[in-house]
Order: C-alpha cells, then sequence, then structure tokens
C-alpha cells in the first residue's frame, strides 16, 4: 500500500464505509462497483475491499479486535498471533517462571496484577505485540521504519493510551531508556518491479534489518528481552545468554524467540505447544542416554508436533510417554498403549493397523484388498511427494485412512494408520 491510499483510507468517510462494507452486495465485483457509483476512486474502492478481506483473515489471529483495524498484506502475514503475543508479554513482564520438567495445563489463558515494565517494540510491523504489551499494562514506544506500516500501527493502537509509534530505524532509537525491549527484525524483502509487491525471504541474518548481529548485542545488554525470528533458526546461531523457545499455536510451529536477562526462563532450547492444552519442554529433560531409544514398531505411532521436532526434542517425550523412537533420525515415537497425561499434547497419534510394502503397484493392490479408497499421505525419511503418490496410486472408492511413509531401520514401509 502506497502512502496516499492510506492517506485516503483513514480519511473517516471512508472508515466509516469499511465498517459498514457488509451493506454491499456479497459479490466483490459488483461492490466495487457500488462503491465508484458512490464516488469512491477506483484505488479507493480497491483498498476498502481489500481491507475488508484482510479483517475477515485476521480473525484467526486477533479474534474480534480484527474489524476495528487496518492491515497490509504482508504486515498480517507476519503479525503475532494474539495469544502467542500475550506469551510474549508474559515473559518481558518475568511472569509464569518455568520451574523445569515437561509438563502442561489445560488452558494458555494465564492473567496476572504484575506491574509491567516499558518496553520498546523494535519492529512492530501492524502492531499487534504491542497491543498485547500495551493491554497488559505496559507503557509501549512502538518503532517501524516503513511509513505506512508506523501508520497502520499508530491506527490499531490509538485505542491504547499507554502505547505510542514512532516511524524510524530501530538502529536509531535510544535502547537504554527502556526496561524491556521487543525485537522483530524484517526477515523479507519486497519485491521490485512487479504488481504483487511479492517477497522474499532474506537466508543471511546479517541482512535482516536490524542485523541479528545488531540486535543480539543489544538484547544481551538490556534488563529483559525478546527477539522473535522464523522457525527455522539454526541452532549454531543461539547465543549462550538465551534460551530459545520454539513455539506451536493450534497446531502450527509459528516461531522461535530468543530470551535474555529477565524474559530468560532456563538457557538453552525449549518448545511450547500452545491450543485446548499448553506443554512445556526443555532440553534439560532430554534422557541422559539417548543411543538406547530405538525400538520395534508398537500398536500406535506418535507424530511429535512441529515446535517439539524444530528444538530437538523428540526423546525428551520418551519417558513421560512410554514411547521410543521408531528410526534413530526419524521423528517418530512408537508405544504400545495410547498416550495419556499433560505430555499427550505434544503429539498427534495414530493406531497401526498394518505394515504395508513402499512400492506404488504393491501398495496399491494392498490398500484395494483392505477396502480403503480415500488417503492421507504423510511422509518422514521417504523421499515422496504425497500428491504425485495419490495420483499414482488412483485408487477406488473406499474407507479412509492414513498412511504414513517412513523407515523401520533399513526398510521403506508404509504404516497403514487410523488417527485416535
Amino acid at each position: 500500500m502506497d502512502p496516499q491510499t492510506l492517506t485516503e483510507l483513514l480519511d473517516v468517510s471512508v472508515l466509516d464505509r469499511l465498517d459498514r462494507i457488509e451493506d454491499l452486495p456479497a459479490d466483490e465485483l459488483a461492490r466495487s462497483s457500488a462503491l465508484r457509483k458512490e464516488g469512491y476512486s477506483a484505488e479507493v474502492a480497491a483498498g476498502l475491499l481489500t481491507q475488508a478481506q484482510l479483517r475477515k483473515d485476521a480473525v484467526k489471529k486477533l479474534g474480534p479486535f480484527a474489524e476495528d483495524m487496518l492491515f497490509t498484506r504482508d504486515g498480517l502475514a507476519q503479525a503475532t498471533r494474539l495469544p502467542v503475543a500475550a506469551h510474549h508479554a508474559r515473559r518481558l513482564l518475568g511472569e509464569g517462571q518455568d520451574t523445569g520438567g515437561v509438563k502442561g495445563t489445560d488452558s494458555d489463558n494465564e492473567t496476572s496484577a504484575h506491574t509491567a515494565p516499558t518496553i520498546a517494540d523494535l519492529g512492530c510491523g501492524i502492531g499487534a505485540d504491542s497491543f498485547a504489551f500495551a493491554g497488559m499494562g505496559a507503557q509501549v514506544t512502538a518503532v517501524d521504519a516503513d511509513e505506512v506500516t508506523a501508520a497502520i500501527a499508530s491506527f490499531n493502537l490509538r485505542h491504547l493510551a499507554n502505547a505510542d509509534v514512532d516511524q524510524a530505524r530501530a538502529e536509531d532509537i535510544d535502547t537504554s531508556a527502556f526496561d524491556a525491549l521487543w525485537f522483530d527484525p524484517a526477515r523479507r524483502t519486497i519485491g521490485k518491479g512487479t504488481k504483487s509487491g511479492a517477497t522474499a525471504r532474506i537466508v543471511d541474518p546479517e541482512d535482516f534489518s536490524p542485523s541479528l548481529s545488531w540486535v543480539i548485542d543489544k538484547a544481551i545488554a538490556a534488563k529483559s528481552a525478546g527477539v522473535k525470528l522464523g522457525p527455522a533458526l539454526d541452532h549454531s546461531l543461539i547465543p549462550d545468554e538465551a534460551e530459545a523457545q520454539w513455539v506451536s499455536h493450534a497446531g502450527e510451529v509459528v516461531e522461535v524467540c530468543l530470551y535474555f536477562g529477565a524474559a530468560r526462563q532456563r538457557p538453552g532450547r525449549s518448545a511450547l505447544v500452545m491450543g485446548d492444552r499448553t506443554l512445556l519442554v526443555h532440553e534439560d529433560d532430554l534422557p541422559d542416554d539417548d543411543e538406547d531409544g530405538v525400538g520395534e514398531l508398537g500398536q500406535y505411532l506418535l507424530e511429535p508436533d512441529g515446535a517439539i521436532v524444530r528444538a530437538g526434542l523428540v526423546t525428551a517425550l520418551c519417558g513421560p510417554l512410554q514411547a521410543r523412537r521408531v528410526h534413530p533420525k526419524i521423528a517418530y515415537l512408537t508405544t504400545d498403549a495410547e498416550p495419556a497425561g499433560p505430555a499427550s499434547a505434544g503429539v498427534t497419534t495414530y493406531e497401526v493397523t498394518d505394515v504395508l510394502p513402499a512400492k506404488i503397484p504393491s501398495l496399491r493392490k494392498a490398500l484395494i484388498s483392505r477396502g480403503i479408497g480415500s488417503v492421507v499421505i504423510k511422509k518422514r525419511g521417504a523421499d515422496i511427494v504425497p500428491d504425485q503418490v495419490r495420483r499414482q496410486l488412483k485408487l477406488p472408492a473406499g474407507d479412509k485412512a492414513t498412511l504414513i511413509f517412513t523407515r523401520l531401520g533399513d526398510r521403506h514401509v508404509v504404516l497403514l494408520t487410523q488417527p485416535c
């Protein structure tokens, strides 16, 4: 979005029309035509329709607050989900201290009356994290280098008197003036020469904006700090001073955060699974002897949550779930009894009904003979393309099943399973 279009969208009458967009026909072409008849320019009409769609898309991340906010496509894609942002706030405020051990709860909706520090949100984007920080009582200064993004953040935070927005580079902010720092360095670059303005992922952390080394230096020096990064972060980039926590929410791995100072609970790697139940796993929970964890396939196959896999903590679940690995290099576990207890929140469980050959002709014959006609295909340790395999199988109508392509020892096999 260019600054001129945003300026026009911020007109009171235009915002009022956005709030009443559902008064128009459901068809987008008809809506656009109606807006043009009302006197809106093509650019403003397109902007209104885009914002209406983005508000709908944002509900998944921001709930009912989305209907009163503005977005850019990239800003929404990179925005923190509100429950995760609330978790960030609790960490920066030093709440919910971790006392150790694989553990879980039935809800991630904690509350606290903790007196909040001043927080600088450096790289605030559309303001989702600042929204949570300020909503929990912190005095927030939200900063973004991009003119349009900073203006949108200011609009989104307008109801919070304890949140201010500055358009500035993070490197130009006096970070020593704050009790806590939150960094979300830009990890994508906006494409040029295309109508869509497509973005591309930045590979080298030193090309982040600001660079990861600058961010880490500032975070180490802070009283309390957090750094939000993509979940593919190389473990070798984790500073000794930090806790690296991978987070999944509603089954999707959304980030890894580095926590420093008072926000750090334990050094090393941890994984937080957020949902109806919450599970926290830390590298201190790994077994002392990780070489004897491989065993025979049991009645159940367990697929660990992606945050646990990314953090390299799969075997931390073996003890609590009485599980074993199916292969030393594959992130599947197996048990003889269906998992229960807090640690079961960290896995998706499948009951194994058969072990089938991995070659397509033999697999197809075996599935048809068992009346299987609709399959979900999952894989680990197998060089296949699920959609391609599904086409090759050409199954007639039949029962549903989940096929898991993996390895048992040196054998490539397909596990015929049903989700529990």
